[in-house]
């Protein structure tokens, strides 16, 4: 793909990236999108958001209707309200991690985020409103049943910290990421990620990795980032990102993404 194609394939993560940091979506991003999506170019949005809180973005999931969430466990039919592939931990794997985190770092607070449910501890510091059907109970009660996301949370480390702890104690067992600073570490199935499911539904449109773009700003975007054809860091991004991508763009609060949308379809116009 040169500088003035329009990339077959727009993949990003939203929290940081698309969306400012006020959670929003700009009216110059949103049209933006739906240019590129005019022009020809599939768009996806892959995020660590649970479905739930995909469902005001309806309108920018085009023909395909689907995003990537969960970090690439569940491929979710965002005008549906289905989960349409699912990669889960399983019960047994997600308690023996768990126990094994508690054991080492005693004062961290877990929740869950099945296909269609949360749940947490009844102490876990939330920093977003629950929902009206939220599992509150024990971790033991919570991990009963496959997961799409073990949440761990900290109450006064930074995520890079935590990430650093966890990450001896589970090896191999599942993966582990965070996709911002505070005190939030994601836990996924062994070989979830954003690029694993970016990846597949690339195969299934018939768009190669080479004709693919992807936008990121934290470490669970890394994956995708390396797996896409050419990769952009939002200016606002983990240093991790900023030091592998291939084009730096301006912050989430400035629509570093419309900016990069803009300048490709301007050829077109």
């Amino acid at each position: 793909m040169t500088a003035a194609e329009l990339p077959r394939l727009i993949a990003t993560d939203l929290d940081g990236t698309l969306a400012r940091s006020d959670g929003t979506i700009s009216a110059r991003t949103r049209a933006a999108v739906l240019g590129a999506q005019h022009a020809g170019s599939v768009f996806v949005m892959v995020t660590a958001r649970p479905p739930r809180w995909l469902h005001d973005l309806s309108d920018l999931v085009g023909d395909h209707g689907v995003a990537i969430v969960a970090n690439g466990a569940i491929l979710y039919d965002v005008v549906r309200r289905k989960a349409i592939r699912t990669r889960l931990i399983e019960p047994g794997v997600a308690l023996d991690v768990a126990r094994a985190i508690r054991s080492e770092i005693p004062d961290v607070q877990f929740a869950i985020e099945r296909s269609s449910r949360y749940g947490q501890e009844p102490d876990y510091l939330n920093r977003w409103p629950k929902p009206e059907d939220t599992l509150v109970a024990a971790v033991e009660v919570l991990l009963s049943e496959p997961a799409a996301k073990l949440l761990v949370r900290h109450p006064s480390w930074h995520s890079d910290e935590l990430l650093d702890r966890i990450g001896p104690v589970v090896g191999d067992r599942v993966t582990a990421s965070h996709s911002g600073g505070h005190g939030l570490v994601e836990i996924s199935a062994t070989g979830v990620s954003k690029a694993a499911m970016l990846a597949d539904f690339a195969a299934e449109q018939g768009i190669p990795a080479a004709a693919t773009i992807a936008f990121g700003d934290s470490i669970n975007d890394l994956p995708m980032l390396a797996w896409a054809g050419t990769s952009y860091g939002v200016a606002n991004a983990h240093a991790e990102v900023l030091a592998v991508v291939d084009v730096v763009c301006p912050a989430n609060d400035e629509d570093g993404v419309a900016a990069v949308l803009e300048e490709l379809l301007q050829p077109l116009e």
